[in-house]
């Protein structure tokens, strides 16, 4: 092929490239393989698993030996050459005289070879030359075990890291221990969880390692008198309840010095040396590179970190680029100062959870993780386009400042180091940078770059050096995301533009469907959930993530060093970022962004299958452009899913409903109809995305008000996916303001949108169209003072087409009795609906279920929850006064409809 093109090198063109050199796939995969399962191996399967590739590696190896000594050897592929190495072979027409092998006899005949008239071997020689057409299987199976046995030998020196020196036997036994940490990541702060009806404490994560270690506290002169060792651990540093505690006496004290502490452990950098005091415990989870977890709680002053070694010269360059980028986006808007930092070197400290949800939902998330698309554009940039690279009109920044090409290359190995170095070695990050540097050195030694074997070779090299990759979701969806590109996207680009689509089009499009086709069976594993909007959304903010990334870099670069000219930059690659963030926002706010999928790898094999059937399928519809636009509209009504078709496939919600019930998990949400679009909501449930999602299928735009009964998190934490892409009026609460975390939460939030907070109180009355509803309780005055959050609950009486319902909030007895005898208390009988209490928990006055006698009683609880709600007892309670009970952890979402003479209910 290349004599043909005229060019000692090829041509550019892919069909003169040859066929694809696959040689080093199945060694990459057998070694990636191999780590995965030997990270857990006892020494003795280890050593023995090693020892056996070897020996039939040399086994094999031998045999193709013998095979090749006296006879036919095979070179690319098992083409036979005679013994004398191809001296007497005819010249290739056009063949370059350099390139032809001294020696030739060059009258022989291409076709002749000696010993045959034919050019073939005889008898016993013919034999020999077909076994020598299984030379090249041969090495490649010794490739294999070799590969596999070094894999296995570094996986087990690694897992054995976790389970030798004295961190697990004193993480075993919760020891309190004095430990010198060697940080091997940023510290980052945990995204907050909920659990029952809190969240989780403010905490710092860190990965480090553990150098030094001694049981007990630090000694008399405030070192710590410890075993030296090498052990992977989680740092946890609890700083959360001390703020909250400083908060709930009016500030200061406590909560600024927690807010020091946190402030303490954010700003340090990698490879610091820290001396901490904690407990040890293992790691909840197998299959981690964690040796324990060591937790630091802020009592006493013990969390703050002591510095006994300060950071590397190389991470406090990186630390003060990656600082001043963040100082250089601080003015921007929200989220454009959240998604810069991100974009260029993975900095996620400010990505907000809404925002993070939403690229997740839009299967974005990839534009946060530092991959290889990053390095590829600096890399282009400087290069120009790969299929130029080596001619002589290249482009790019290098040959336009006239510097050589070897020079370029030894340039671009140093834009890969820095770029490692300042974006942290993540997964994607080594990756790339690994893919990298094999392209450069084939570009610096003249040879034409294969991009397959490049990439298998960087698998193979992380592998080896870091088998705990071979783990890692991550990394897989990288390689898949790399692979796509490198394999199914040209094909499919080439098949769009043979069909009339524009090159550009054709190539993003394709792109977008091979990466989304290879990584969506493992994204459904991680999420059990498939976008459909992912293709879409990433056409849409392709053209978007290269000026944000280089204008990003650029503001990185000059930050150090011309303030106002970074912030200009950044300036000026907010406008790009707020439209990938725009986009991400949209597509996850669409009602069929997404379908849930089975989460597990049975499911990812079952959505592979469907994938490969839809591609099989898209070949034939290509071919009739009306039956891909029917396609294509129907996939859209799919996603956008207007609420009156909605309603006529699938029933839901009901027609004239009034009041709905979503299945938000263990927790509270409930929606009042108020109107065509219009709803008042009755606290958020404890995740935006679930609350957010009931929303769009009942088709609500419009909140006049959220009440939210109490500041309990399974009540509030969702208020983020209520309040997402809807315009609300209010937001009504208890006076109880306590949890201190919680409500400072739903300030901020509120704050955040421009949604102005009241207060809730007995005798309020508010009338809404069909819709007008009492607030019962709390009182004005609460006398005696409430035991906590739930006796505060905001209790509502709703009237609605003759519907009387009853909204108890998570009032416990003591409240439920001084309700029964408030002046309230005559209105409370004969209710139609009543919203049990406490998700139906044991704590109910009997008096007051007996008083209310509803027709139907509804529980919102999560299944499988582990507070046992719905109580047995209350449910028997409710089922005595004649009620229906029905309940979400079974039922699924509530709707009821109908009238006071004639009351409907049904489940989604």
């Amino acid at each position: 092929m290349h004599a043909a093109s005229g060019n000692r090198l090829g041509t550019s063109h892919p069909r003169r490239e040859g066929p694809v050199d696959l040689r080093l796939v199945p060694p990459a995969l057998a070694a990636w393989a191999t780590a995965a399962v030997m990270l857990d191996a006892s020494p003795q399967l280890v050593g023995g698993l090693v020892l056996g590739c070897v020996l039939v590696a040399g086994v094999l190896l031998g045999g193709r030996g013998s095979r090749a000594r006296g006879g036919w050897a095979s070179v690319g592929g098992g083409v036979p050459l005679p013994p004398n190495g191809g001296r007497d072979r005819t010249p290739v027409r056009g063949e370059p005289l350099s390139e032809r092998p001294r020696g030739r006899a060059p009258n022989v005949p291409k076709d002749r070879a000696p010993g045959s008239a034919q050019g073939r071997p005889p008898g016993p020689a013919r034999s020999r030359a077909a076994g020598a057409r299984y030379g090249w299987s041969r090495t490649t199976g010794a490739a294999v075990l070799l590969c596999a046995a070094a894999a296995g030998a570094s996986a087990g020196l690694h897992g054995a890291d976790l389970r030798r020196g004295p961190v697990p036997v004193l993480a075993r036994e919760y020891a309190t221990v004095t430990a010198e940490v060697e940080l091997t990541s940023d510290p980052r702060p945990a995204r907050p969880k909920v659990t029952g009806n809190h969240m989780t404490p403010d905490s710092v994560l860190i990965n480090g390692e553990v150098r030094s270690i001694a049981a007990g506290g630090p000694d008399r002169t405030g070192g710590a008198a410890g075993v030296a060792t090498r052990a992977p651990v989680l740092v946890i540093v609890d700083v959360g309840e001390r703020e909250s505690e400083g908060t709930r006496r009016g500030g200061g004290g406590p909560a600024d010095v927690g807010r020091g502490v946190r402030q303490a452990w954010l700003g340090l950098l990698p490879s610091t040396r820290v001396r901490v005091t904690g407990r040890l415990a293992p790691a909840l989870t197998g299959g981690d590179r964690i040796a324990a977890v060591l937790r630091l709680r802020d009592r006493d002053g013990r969390a703050v970190p002591s510095v006994v070694r300060h950071p590397s010269a190389a991470q406090r360059i990186a630390g003060r680029l990656r600082a001043g980028l963040r100082e250089a986006t601080d003015g921007l808007p929200a989220d454009a100062r959240a998604l810069l930092p991100g974009l260029v070197v993975g900095d996620t400290s400010r990505i907000t959870p809404e925002l993070d949800e939403a690229f997740k939902e839009t299967d974005l998330a990839h534009t946060l993780a530092v991959s290889g698309s990053n390095l590829t554009i600096m890399l282009a940039l400087l290069l120009g386009p790969p299929g130029l690279a080596q001619r002589v009109e290249r482009r790019g920044l290098a040959p336009r400042l006239g510097i050589p090409l070897r020079t370029t290359a030894l340039l671009g190995g140093v834009l890969t180091l820095g770029f490692v170095v300042v974006c942290r070695p993540d997964p994607s990050v080594l990756r790339a940078a690994a893919c990298g540097a094999v392209v450069l050195l084939a570009l610096a030694t003249g040879r034409r770059r294969s991009l397959i074997p490049a990439l298998a070779t960087a698998v193979l090299l992380l592998v080896l050096y870091d088998p705990w990759l071979a783990r890692s979701y991550g990394f897989l969806l990288s390689v898949l995301a790399t692979g796509a590109l490198l394999t199914l996207a040209p094909r499919w680009s080439a098949a769009l533009r043979r069909r009339g689509l524009p090159p550009r089009l054709a190539e993003a499009l394709a792109a977008a469907g091979a990466a989304q086709a290879l990584c969506a069976p493992v994204v459904a594993v991680l999420s059990a959930r498939v976008s459909l909007v992912a293709v879409p959304c990433n056409l849409l903010v392709e053209f978007a993530v290269a000026p944000a990334t280089v204008l990003g870099f650029a503001t990185l670069a000059t930050a150090p060093w011309a303030m106002p000219v970074a912030k200009a930059l950044a300036w000026s690659a907010s406008w790009p970022a707020e439209w990938i963030a725009g986009v991400a926002r949209t597509g996850a706010a669409l009602p069929g962004a997404g379908v849930d999928w089975p989460g597990s790898w049975g499911g990812a094999l079952l959505l592979a299958l469907a994938t490969l059937v839809a591609v099989l399928l898209g070949r034939r519809l290509l071919r009739r452009p009306w039956l891909c636009a029917a396609c294509a509209a129907l996939l859209l009504l799919a996603v956008v899913r207007p609420p009156p078709l909605t309603r006529v496939l699938t029933g839901w919600p009901p027609p004239g409903w009034r009041l709905a019930m979503c299945d938000v998990g263990q927790g509270d949400a409930t929606v009042l109809a108020a109107g065509d679009g219009t709803g008042v909501v009755v606290d958020a449930g404890p995740d935006p995305v679930l609350v957010d999602r009931c929303l769009s299928r009942l088709g609500i735009t419009r909140i006049p008000l959220v009440v939210l009964t109490h500041f309990h998190a399974d009540h509030v934490a969702g208020l983020p996916g209520v309040l997402r892409g809807r315009a609300v009026g209010a937001i009504e609460t208890t006076g109880f303001a306590e949890p201190v975390d919680q409500v400072a939460f739903v300030r901020k939030e509120a704050e955040a949108r421009g949604v102005p907070l009241v207060r809730a109180a007995a005798g309020e009355r508010r009338r809404l169209g069909p819709l007008d509803w009492e607030v019962l309780w709390p009182p004005a005055r609460q006398v005696p003072e409430p035991e906590g959050p739930n006796d505060a609950s905001v209790t509502l009486l709703v009237r609605s087409a003759g519907i009387r319902m009853l909204l108890l909030g998570d009032l416990e007895p003591p409240a439920q009795q001084a309700l029964a005898r408030s002046p309230a208390a005559a209105r409370l009988g004969g209710v139609d609906v009543l919203k049990v209490a406490h998700h139906g928990s044991a704590y109910q006055d009997p008096d007051l279920l007996r008083a209310v006698a509803p027709r139907l009683a509804l529980i919102s609880a999560g299944a499988d929850n582990p507070y046992g709600h719905p109580a047995p007892s209350t449910v028997a309670a409710l089922e005595a006064t004649g009620a229906v009970v029905l309940r979400t952890d079974r039922d699924g979402a509530l709707a009821v409809a109908g009238t006071g003479t004639e009351l409907r209910v049904a489940g989604d």
